[in-house]
């Protein structure tokens, strides 16, 4: 299945996410590419949308090579991260909360976050390759205690979506194509455009409930 765009895909996926409509639910967009499709499935199922602000924590000789990841709220490290000081996690932690509070107040400027305690989180994306950083990122939103973690996606990659569906804090996993021959989420798009962040607060100060 190759989409139109991201907004297509949107679409179709909210047609499957139909059983949400107007719960006590949140669409949690991640960025950039999941913003326009987030903003979508916000208008079709009258739910609030917000996005995932996360970054990963680069290991010290390998700044590619990620260790953990970090939310404004959370933190979660992978079995690398063991060899790693302390000190080293901590003022990485420190510098890359300090650059996401500056990514959200420029998308949101002084509205607070959302509460997710107890709520759906519907996750969408625009596709998944490996499944390794929405896993990490998925793990810090579940240590905040919501109802059920949906995650939504028009494609993914066999292996990635056996990581999601073996991750046992995703309830449910919902992906409109598995193709076989996967080599990257853009070859499964018409127009594939990059999403800047002009574009990413042009659908954040758009209303998506009455």
């Amino acid at each position: 299945m190759v989409f139109k765009d991201r907004i297509e895909a949107a679409y179709l996926l909210a047609d499957q996410l139909e059983t949400y409509k107007e719960k006590n639910a949140l669409i949690l967009a991640i960025p950039r590419g999941g913003v326009p499709m987030g903003y979508i499935l916000a208008k079709q199922l009258h739910l609030p949308l917000e996005v995932i602000l996360s970054k990963k924590i680069g290991h010290p000789l390998h700044k590619e090579f990620a260790i953990g990841a970090v939310t404004l709220k959370s933190l979660v490290l992978s079995e690398a991260a063991k060899e790693v000081s302390k000190n080293y996690i901590e003022e990485e932690t420190k510098k890359n909360r300090t650059l996401l509070s500056k990514r959200y107040q420029d998308y949101y400027g002084n509205k607070k976050p959302q509460e997710l305690k107890d709520k759906i989180l519907i996750i969408v994306d625009d596709g998944i390759a490996t499944g390794n950083t929405i896993i990490s990122t998925i793990e810090m939103l579940h240590d905040e205690q919501p109802k059920k973690i949906v995650v939504a996606i028009p494609v993914s990659s066999q292996s990635a979506l056996q990581k999601l569906k073996n991750t046992p804090f995703i309830n449910e996993v919902i992906c409109l194509s598995i193709p076989e021959n996967f080599r990257a989420v853009g070859q499964f798009y018409k127009n594939f455009d990059q999403v800047d962040d002009t574009e990413v607060k042009t659908y954040l100060n758009k209303k998506t409930t009455s």
